[in-house]
This record gives C-alpha cells, structure tokens and sequence, in this order.
C-alpha cells in the first residue's frame, strides 16, 4: 500500500506550485513554506496591503481570494487576513489585492472613488483593507447586497479615525444600483448637470458648486431610494467597471495536485487532496498540525513563538469539505467553512419545518458574532472543534444539541464520539495521534425541542468570549403539565474545557417548566459551577452572575416559544419580553450641520484631503512601505520580563548561532549617551544594571529578516534577581512612589474657610478611578534608518509626530551634532500622542546598530511589543471634596489628582499639569484647590494621548457633579447649568474667560435632542421593561487649545503635530509668508491685466521678484506661572455638548448607543468636512476609552496575570470599537456664525476637544443602570468605572441573581 500510495503520489505531485496576482501568473518556489500570504506581496512590491496586528484582529491586511470549488462547481470570492493565510495555502488562487482593482493613474474603482469622496479615509492605514472587505462582498454578491450585510462584511474591520460613518455612507451606496457607480460613467448626472452624492445617490451639495461666501448645509445620509440591480458574474467582474480583473482562465482548467514543500527552520508544508493521502501522511507524521485557515496555528506562531515543523493543509480534501442533507440531520464536514456551514443553515432553515431546525437557527446566530467576515471565510468546523478552547462560541452549541463527531484513523477505521464526551481537558480531546475529525452529524429538532445559544465579549463584533453557552431542552406533554423529557446545559468560560452542566441538567429532566423549575436549577447551577478567585480570565463574579443571566434568559426563551400552547400556564410577563428579544441593529442615520464660510478658492470649503485618492488605492506610502536596500538588516529589542529588577547577566550565545543573526548591541556598545527622555534624561536607552518594568529595552539585535531578528532577540537569556515593584497608583500612594518635582498645586479662594464656615449645605467626598487607554494607531511604531557617507550624517523615514525629537534623540545617542541626522515623516498611519516623544526611543535603538555597522535597520514594532511597550493614556486616581448649597450650587472643591505615570517621566508631569487645569470641566467654583502628582510606577512610561489629560480631569468633575445631582435629588443636567461658567469668569488658574459660547451651545443641543421629550420616552420605556434599561445624559466641555510649555507654541521651529495646535501655528506662519510674497507680486500686478495667477508668478520672476519667504508665528498673550500658580495658558478654548441615548442590557451588561448628538463650536471652519471627521473619530475613540478598551495588567487586582505584564496586548484581548459599535444615530453640528478672532480665518482646533464628549454615553449607561437599581429597591449613589465594560455595568444593575454573589456596592477591578 505505501508503494502504491508513493507512486500515486509522485504521479499527482505538482511540478509547479503557481498564483495569480492581480491577473499576473506567478510561480512559486520551494522554500516559502514559513512565509504567510502578506509577507509575500509586501516582498514583491505590493505594500498597499498592510500589517496592522498580525492575529487577523484589525483587516489591515484584508485581500480578495478567488478559486474555484470544486463541490459547488463555480469560483468563489472570498475577503482573507492575508496575514494569517499560509503562502502555499492559496496555490492555485487568484489574489486581488488594492493595487490590482484601480489607482490614481488608470482610474479608481468606484469603490476607492467613493470612499474617497465620502471622506472615509484619514490617516489612510486602515483604508485598503475596507476597500478590499468591500469588494470582495460585491464580487461574491449575486444581487446588490443589503446595508445589513455591508456592514456585516466590515465587522473584521478596524478604523481608529474616522467613527466609521463615512465609511458606511461610501459604501452603503452600493446596496443600491445606481448604474454610473459600475461603470466609466461620472457621478455628474449626464442629464441635469447636478452632482449625485455617492453617500446618498440624490443630488447634493458635496460636489462642484458655486462660488458663494456663506452657505449652511444639513446633509441627511439616509438611503431611500431604489436602484435596479446591478448584473453579475461569477468569473468576469467587468459588470463593475471594465478594467475589472477576471478570473483566470488557466485556474479554471488547473486540476488541484498534491503538494509537498519546505520552509526555512525545517518547516515542511503538505497538501493532500485525497482522504488517503492525508490518512497516510498522519501516519508518518502523527504530531502534525493540520491547517485550515491557519486562524490559530498562525497566531500560535507569531505571538506566543511556536514552531510546527510540519504543517499540513486538509483544505483541499473533498471528503472534509462536503455537506450532506439526511434524513435524520446533517452531516457536516470538518473541512467546511464557518461562512459556508451558515450558507448551508440558512438554507435548511428555510426549506425545512420550523422546529427541526432550531439547532440549525442557534448555530447561525452564534457564527455571526465568530469573529468576522475574514476569519469566518477560511476558518474551519473541524479546527475550531479540535482546538478545544474554553472559551469556544460552537462547542457549547455541538454539545448541548446532541451533536456526535464522526473520526477516522490511519487505517480507515471510523468511530463515532458524542460532543459532549469529546474534550477531556484544557485543549484536550479525545483523539489519538493517529485520529483526526472526519465530519459532525448534527440532528434534527424535534417538535417542543428548543436550542438557544448565547454569548457575552467586550464587544459585540469579532471578540472572544466571556462567557457563551448552549442550551437544549425538550418538553413533552404529561398528565396535562409540559414536563422537561431531555435537557443539556453547556457553558464556555467557567471552566479549563466547555462545561455541560450535567448536574443541572439531569435536575430538569421530569420537573414541569415553570418559576419554582426556575429557581431550584439556579441553586444547583451555583454550587456546580466554581470559579475560584485567581482563576484565569479573572472577572470571576461577573462570569458567574453570566451563568444565571444566560440560565434566566433561556427559561424566558423557552417559555416565549410555548406561548399559545394548551395546558402552558408560565406566562413571560410583558415587562420581561425584552430580556429574549433579539432587537435587530438599525441601519445607521446620521446627519452633518454646518455652515460653509469661504476664503478664496478653497479654504472654508469641505475638500476632500489631497492624500485620500492615494490612500484608497494603496498608493500612499508609509514607514514599513520604505523599498530597502540589499544589505539592510532588521532590529528586534532585547526586552525585560521583570517589573522590576537587579540584572545578574545577559547570554547572548544562543542569538548568536541564530539564523541570520548579524550583531547584538548592549549599553555598552552606545557610542553617545545612553540617557535619553523629552523632558529630563531620566531613561536609559538600554538597560544597565536594574530594569524597571516589563518591556525595558536590554539591548536589539539585528539579522537578515524581521522573524530571524525576533528569534535571535527571544535567545538572549537575561538573569534577574526580583525587586519589589510598585504596580498601581494606590501602592505608589502607600510606597510615596513619585517623579522627582512633579508635585503641582492650583488654589482660587479659601477652600478650607469654606468647608468650616457653614456656607456649604453638603460636603461629599470620594474617590474617581480613571482607566487608561491604547492609542492602538494602526500603523505600529517603526523607522527606517541608514548612514550617509560611512557615519558622517545619519537618515531615517520614521513614523513620528515629532521628527525634530528623533533628530535630537538619535544624534545624542550617537555623540554627533543634530544637523548631521535628518529625520523625514511624510505620513503616519494614526498616533494620536502615542508617536510624538515614544516613536524616538525606538529610533534610538534602531541607530546604533545602524551607525556602528553602517548598514541600512528597519525596525518595525509588532502590535503586541508596541502595546507593551510604548505607552498608553494614563490612568488617574482623584480624590474629592466638595462643598454646595442644596439647590446643588457648587462652593468648594478640594481635589487630589494623580497620574500613572510609569518608570520614566516622559510627559507625565505636563499631562498632570492638564489634568488640573480641566479639573472642573465648565463650571464656576469660587474656592478650589487641586493638589497634583505624577505616580512612578513599574509599568512602561505613559505618554501623551488624545486630550493629554485633560479628559481625565473632566471625568472626575463630572462624577462628582453627578453625585451631587443625587444628594439634592435634581437631575445632572440641571446641576450643570446652575455652575457654568460665563462670559469674564475667572478660572481657578487665573485665566479670564472671553468669547464664551457654551450656554448658547447647550441650549441649542438641548432644543435639537428635544431633551425633555427623550427623558420621557427613556422614564416610559423603563417603566415597562424589566431587563432592559435606557439612560440619556448630555455632558459640556471646555478645552483649552496651546501647548502649555510655552515655548512649543512657535512655528517653522520644529514643535510636535500636536495639542490641536498645528492648523492655528501652520496656517498662521504659512498666510504670514503668502502675505510677504503677496505685498511683494502687488507692484508687478497692478502695472498689467494677467490671465492667471501662473502668468502672473512667470512675469514677477522676469522682473527678479523673491517669490520664497519665510513665514514665522508664536502664539500669543499665552503664558503661566507655577510659583504663582496663576496665568493664561491658553490662547482660546474650544467648546462643545453632547447628548447620548443609550440602551443596556441589564442581565448581562451589553449596550447599544441608540443616539449621539455632538455640537461643537470651531468658529468659521477651514473644512468643515474634515472637521467633522475629527469629532466623529474622536467621539468613537472616547466611547471606546469610556465603555470598551480595559487595559489589564498584572497587579493586585489581576493576581492570574504575571506581574507587571499587559494582557491586553493585541486585538483579540483589547477591544477598540468597532462598526457595530457606532450610534444608531449620529448626528454632529458646527455652531454657527461664531467667529474666533484668535485663530486664522477665525477658525478654532478640533482635534481633542470632541474626545470627552463621548463620556455623555458613559453617564448615560449610568444613568440606565441607576433605573435598574431603583426598581430593585436601591436609591443611594453607586460610583461607576471607566470603561463601562459589560463586567461594571451588569455588577452595578443589582438585582436577586448578582445579590446571590456580591453586595449592592460591588466594585470590580481595574487596573489603574
């Protein structure tokens, strides 16, 4: 048999392992086996596709695969993580990446030019992956697809800049059929000349328009109207434009062959396209990691440092790959897809009786919230069920409905095994080494048999589970009672496998269903279900309390279902139905208000942004995009895995013999200095004799690869000898933790005069947990750095906010003067603060390998590394006192602040300084008194962030401003208004208030959200639901724009991209220079008529004009005093309100943002489109710091995580928002006729001030949560952490299922 089986092999093996690139053949070698499918197109040139995270979590580097199936018999297009898919694994395919679909010079695809036109695109990064997701949905599409599947399509999506809403508009066009959008055709309709927005597909005013001085525009981005569908073509996609790429003819006649190849490190690929031949290759090789979509394997690899020598790829095995239809169920191969096993269900779901299929409906509802679109496409049945994870979406489902795995063994000898007997411990099942899974036989339902599924993540959209279960019971009819005859209860994430709950179930079974079944299964679930203090994943409350929500859920489910059945008296109360009502998402609405105030040609007007053509194609180039030089060598960092400790020794012996090392450099091979920080030199660039935190950079090494780097780096074995570490503000506190002269204080009045002199009515104190947040740019930290003329000067393209720090940086660790090192930025992909003192670190380290071998180092962060290392928005603890009247008048407030500032300084000590001068938001307090402190701490440094801690300082007023509301029992908005601050207020810090608009804002925001009506729709909605509570707030801001250091605030002299200063200083300087060129054009234009303005430059250079100059702007009339303690430190503020409607979940804490209304005031806006942009970006970005994005470290709160170490490191452990996580409605205005004579063309900055806006949602989700406690009999004030993730808000709703666990006043962790 094994000579045969070799013969038939050889026979079939294929000569040539082949691929189409964007319609070009290619033929690939032996030897790429290691190399994954976006490691090869980056390589030959294709960089549009990007590397973003690396685990298939952010659709960065999201492609379009086309190959022909042979069970279906037509060619498929799939969207794929291009990082994940294995090179070989698309032999025989057709790869379309954002090159291979249009680009600025042959014309974009309507796709890309929509996009651009609908301003979807910001910093860039993230665009080719959205437009490939988008294109790969309309090639795949047989009719125009719904806005529902569009958005569905996104869901493996991540944009961090543009809250998604122009993305949705570009693209929900397409779910219509507005022919000139598949064609050459212009979007100026043909026959009335009016432009046709591609967001709405009506006439609007986006497009050419008359030269008018003012205009306002209220654009409504709803969709209703109906197009024909568009035709379609399996293999000719010319239906879309006619430069569309086809499928290749060659692939359709190419036979599928036998594959074996190897990689470096010994790595060995197989793919067997025969039962036998992948039966026979288990023999040989039975500890083999078979591959599918390579989703875990990958990530396996990449992250954790794995290495499969032998991979082999089942894909392609016919027998794994089929679906059948049976009599007695389905039965499902465990090749099959996850996007193509819901194919399968939905069409059995239709075609089959309505109960039979329940198993089939719970499947299909738990895939759609299975990661997204890409990872579904190539993910398998089988894989997912072999992998064996506890927190597994599916094998709770398998289990619970009766499901039996069919496996097979070398021999050919099939058994059959039961879901629920199947795993046997963590990542445990029962399979022998010479098994695999064959198929799943899933049965029918039957009559009176009911599955559901639930799942509880962070987030809604592509997230890993909490906790999820499946649940099945079948009820029959018994001495006139509906008795339960069969129940199973599984659970995922409670336990080191998927738990059945036998105990609970076998309890069920012949009890009647009804309240008392109810109530004595949640006694039995309680007891059987432990979960011990440190168990991994922590949470441990909440998952338990998931336990009985998700129990509780199903008894409403099942009882719901029964409705109308003779003899079935347990009836779902009215209040109750919304706890198992699946509401479905609506399409987003959203409207953008705003004035146009020309200057010129262009200023004043919404532009698209002159990169966005180049970003929708892929063109515009980033860092990592740099073409390198033959002899360049890739760094990776030598990095601490101590908080805090002595270093005994570094072996670097096995980095050396490491495949393509090159050279390791230690502190004492710095030729300059190695101290380096922004502010003070108080870090080392490389490690000397102590570390300070997880992630300190030792030392880099450099080899020929980025993976060989890595692996070298990972060799280098360091010996510590532990210290104590400080892991929290509050052990700082204790330990008297802090920066050397960061101690700040503010004080306006006589605060102490004040508390004892019985003016105030109520004095409260309290305290305020603030989080921290990821920057998560999508374009990781990296730069690119080489030397000029053997060492004399050194260059480098880095991805900064601050090239001017590298320059500095870099030439210090050198030991040479700056005008020798040139540091060039032309894009980055998002920073946000994160790159504009960090990124010069990572610069250093990269420079002095480069300049002591004088050769070309890239280095470029993975997502994890930069997470760990590179710094995030700090976490703040405030301590409060407040004194006021009963009318809830504010008197007095005494305020200690502190700030994680991490084991350097970097610019703590400047975002604790903001912090205070935000710390009472917009509200006039007589006597004040804030005490501040920046916190050392064994964690990486923190850094600058979007509101560089003046969002911090707001959060804290606003909840003690909200707890007065409920000491003198008025509402928040009512406390707000009575303390705003006016027109010529003087603030805490001495600063005079001018040109103040907020009560004109507020009142205008508060008309337009019809505040009053919303609160009694919100008091009557919760009136009748139970489980379901609504909560609307509205929340000011007041943020001033300058950099506080003075001396930042000029330009051309390099300062940062920065404090949401850089229009005011740029724009100024600039218009300084045209003004000088200008005055010197004027005697040359007044002596003749020209035609245009190049004939008038042609004819000023004939007569020997200076048509250069230098343009120069200091912010004015700024300044402070910290001995004083007073000044103006702002040149103007801008102001903003929000108002948000939430809806919670209170049995489970997820939540919907049903409504956000924003209102800025940016004076006469120089692009009024990208400034609504900016707030868009900055309201989601704050939603995700307010309600999503938990940073978790290993301190006393996290015992289960090592010390020191972050968690939360990557995508699938840290949750930005997604698509699904946008407003309902979404609605921003620009105050209008509101001129700011301090800024130029009386504009004002945009860039921070909407972030805390997004907090509304935040006391909004409190404010719901406050309904749920008052029905369940608890009145008091309850304090709330950011971020308001589904653990806080379910354990603050209390109620008789969270009280079987924890008290009314149950805090959970948070690592701050």
């Amino acid at each position: 048999m094994g000579s045969m089986m070799k013969e038939e092999r050889i026979e079939e093996e294929s000569k040539e392992a082949i691929l189409y690139v964007n319609g070009v053949r290619r033929v690939l070698p032996d030897g790429f086996a290691h190399l994954t499918l976006l490691e090869y197109l980056r390589e030959i040139g294709l960089t549009g596709t990007k590397l973003g995270c690396g685990e298939g979590g952010c659709g960065a580097c999201t492609v379009m695969v086309s190959f022909f199936d042979q069970n279906l018999k037509k060619c498929v297009h799939h969207a794929v993580n291009a990082c994940l898919a294995p090179l070989y694994s698309v032999e025989g395919m057709h790869v379309i990446t954002v090159e291979g679909i249009g680009n600025r010079k042959a014309g974009l695809h309507p796709i890309q030019e929509s996009l651009a036109r609908s301003h979807g695109s910001q910093c860039g990064f993230c665009t080719p992956g959205f437009v490939m997701s988008m294109y790969a949905l309309l090639r795949s599409s047989k009719e125009q697809p719904t806005e529902e599947q569009i958005e569905e399509s996104l869901a493996g999506n991540l944009c961090r800049c543009t809250g998604y809403r122009p993305i949705v508009d570009a693209f929900r066009v397409f779910a219509k059929t507005n022919n000139a959008l598949y064609t050459n055709t212009s979007l100026q309709d043909i026959n009335t000349g009016e432009f046709i927005c591609p967001s709405t597909g009506k006439p609007c005013s986006c497009g050419p328009k008359a030269e008018n001085s003012e205009e306002t525009i209220k654009q409504n981005l709803s969709n209703d109207c109906g197009w024909k569908p568009f035709s379609y073509n399996e293999t000719d996609g010319t239906t879309y434009t006619s430069k569309e790429l086809i499928f290749p003819p060659e692939l359709l006649l190419r036979k599928l062959t036998y594959l074996s190849l190897s990689g470096s490190n010994g790595r060995k690929w197989y793919r067997p396209v025969k039962l036998q031949h992948l039966l026979d290759l288990k023999a040989r090789f039975p500890d083999a990691r078979l591959v599918v979509g390579n989703t875990e394997v990958g990530i396996e690899v990449r992250l954790k440092g794995i290495h499969y020598p032998i991979l082999i790829s089942v894909a392609d095995v016919p027998e794994l790959n089929h679906i059948s239809v049976e009599d007695d169920g389905l039965e499902i191969g465990a090749g099959v897809k996850l996007s193509q096993l819901v194919d399968v269900l939905k069409k059995v779901r239709n075609n089959r009786p309505e109960y039979e299929t329940s198993s089939c409906r719970a499947l299909i509802e738990q895939i759609k919230w299975f990661a997204g679109t890409q990872i579904r496409n190539v993910a398998s049945v089988g894989g997912n069920i072999c992998t064996a994870s506890p927190i597994s979406d599916l094998n709770p489902l398998w289990m619970a409905t009766g499901a039996k795995f069919r496996i097979i063994d070398c021999k050919g000898n099939v058994r059959t095994c039961l879901a629920k007997n199947f795993f046997r411990g963590y990542r445990k099942v029962d399979l022998t080494s010479s098994e695999i899974l064959l198929s799943v036989s899933l049965p029918w339902n039957k009559p009176f048999e009911f599955v559901k599924e639930f799942k509880q993540s962070h987030r809604r959209d592509d997230d890993i589970a909490i906790v999820n279960a499946g649940m099945r019971v079948c009820l029959e009819e018994k001495d006139k009672k509906w008795v339960v005859s069969d129940a199973l209860i599984v659970y995922g994430g409670v336990a080191p496998l998927s738990f059945a709950a036998s105990k609970t179930s076998d309890f069920l079974i012949g009890k009647s269903w009804n309240k008392e079944l109810l109530q004595d299964s949640l006694k039995i679930l309680e007891k059987e279900i432990v979960l011990k203090e440190d168990a991994p994943g922590g949470m441990v409350e909440f998952r338990k309390s998931l336990t009985f929500s998700f129990f509780f859920k199903f008894f409403l489910w099942v009882c719901h279902q029964m409705d109308g059945q003779p003899l079935f008296l347990e009836k779902v109360p009215a209040s109750h139905i919304s706890a198992v009502d699946s509401s479905l998402r609506p399409s987003v609405s959203s409207v953008q208000d705003f004035e146009i105030r020309r200057h010129g040609t262009s200023v004043g007007s919404p532009e698209v942004h002159i990169s966005s053509r180049l970003q929708v194609s892929g063109e515009a180039e980033y860092t990592d995009d740099a073409p390198m030089p033959p002899n360049s060598l890739h760094a990776a960092l030598i990095l601490s895995k101590k908080p805090h400790a002595r270093i005994l020794s570094i072996d670097d012996l096995g980095a050396r013999s490491s495949p393509g090392f090159a050279a390791i450099f230690l502190a004492k091979d710095v030729p300059g200095n190695n101290m380096i920080g922004p502010v003070i030199h108080d870090e080392e660039l490389f490690a000397t004799e102590f570390v300070t935190s997880v992630g300190q950079v030792i030392g880099v090494v450099v080899a020929d690869t980025h993976e060989n780097a890595k692996l070298a780096a990972r060799k280098v074995h360091v010996e510590y000898e532990e210290l104590p570490a400080v892991l929290s503000i509050e052990d700082a506190i204790q330990a008297n933790s802090y920066h050397p002269n960061t101690e700040r204080c503010m004080t306006k009045g006589d605060v102490e005069l004040c508390f004892q002199s019985g003016q105030c009515d109520s004095i409260i104190e309290g305290e305020v947990r603030v989080g921290g947040q990821e920057h998560f740019y999508l374009e990781p930290h990296g730069t690119f750095i080489w030397t000029v003329d053997r060492g004399n000067e050194v260059h480098m393209i880095s991805s900064t906010q601050a090239p001017q720090k590298h320059q500095k940086y870099v030439a210090h660790v050198l030991g040479l003067p700056m005008s020798k090192v040139v540091c060039k930025t032309k894009r980055i992909g998002g920073g946000f603060g994160g790159k504009e003192t960090r990124s010069a670190m990572l610069a250093s380290a990269a420079a002095v390998p480069s300049y002591l071998l004088d050769r070309p180092v890239k280095i470029i962060l993975d997502r994890d590394i930069d997470m760990m290392i590179m710094g995030q928005r700090h976490s703040f603890l405030g301590k409060y006192k407040v004194g006021f009247t009963n009318a809830g008048k504010v008197l007095a407030l005494d305020l200690h602040i502190y700030n994680n500032a991490g084991n350097s300084l970097d610019l703590s000590a400047a975002v604790l300084e903001r912090s205070m001068f935000h710390s009472h938001n917009v509200y006039e307090i007589p006597n004040v008194r804030v005490n501040g402190k920046a916190c050392f701490t064994n964690f990486p440094s923190n850094t600058a962030f979007r509101g560089f801690g003046g969002p911090q300082g707001m959060l804290i007023a606003e909840n003690w401003i909200e707890r007065i509301a409920v000491e003198v029992n008025k509402s928040p908005e009512e406390i707000k208004e009575m303390n705003f601050i006016s027109e010529g207020s003087v603030l805490h810090y001495g600063q005079k208030v001018e040109d103040c608009t907020l009560g004109r804002l507020w009142d205008e925001l508060k008309s337009s959200c019809d505040f009053i009506n919303a609160q009694n729709e919100v008091e009557t909605f919760n009136c009748h639901n139970r489980w379901k509570k609504r909560g609307i707030a509205m929340v000011p801001t007041k943020f001033g724009i300058a950099f506080t250091f003075k001396s930042m605030n000029q330009v051309p002299n390099a300062s940062p991209t920065a404090a949401s200063a850089s229009s005011d200083m740029y724009g100024a300087a600039v218009l300084d220079a045209c003004e000088q060129i200008k005055a010197r054009m004027e005697p040359i234009a007044s002596k003749s008529n020209f035609s245009s303005f190049e004939e008038l430059v042609s004819a000023c250079f004939f007569e020997r004009i200076d048509l250069s100059a230098h343009g120069f702007y200091i912010t004015p009339d700024i300044g402070f005093d910290w001995k004083s303690g007073k000044g103006s430190p702002f040149r103007y503020f801008t102001y903003g309100a929000a108002f948000s409607e939430v809806e919670i979940d209170t049995l489970t804490g997820d939540f919907h943002t049903r409504r956000a209304d924003v209102i800025l005031d940016l004076g006469f806006s120089l692009n009024p489109a990208i400034d609504i942009g900016q707030i868009e970006g900055a309201f989601l970005q704050g939603l995700g710091w307010v309600a999503l994005e938990e940073l978790k470290w290993g301190d006393k709160a996290h015992k289960w995580i090592p010390p020191g170490c972050l968690l939360t490191c990557g995508p699938g452990n840290y949750k930005l928002p997604s698509l699904n996580d946008m407003p309902f409605k979404f609605n921003v205005s620009l105050l209008k006729n509101a001129p700011n004579t301090k800024a130029i063309h009386s504009s004002k900055a945009v860039g921070e001030p909407p972030f805390f806006l997004a907090s509304a949602v935040f006391f909004a989700i409190k404010n719901a949560i406050k309904s749920a406690r008052m029905e369940a009999g608890y009145n008091d004030w309850f304090p709330l952490d950011n971020p308001a993730t589904p653990e806080h808000i379910r354990m603050a709703c209390t109620d008789e299922f969270t009280k079987l666990l924890v008290n009314s006043d149950f805090r959970p962790k948070l690592s701050v």
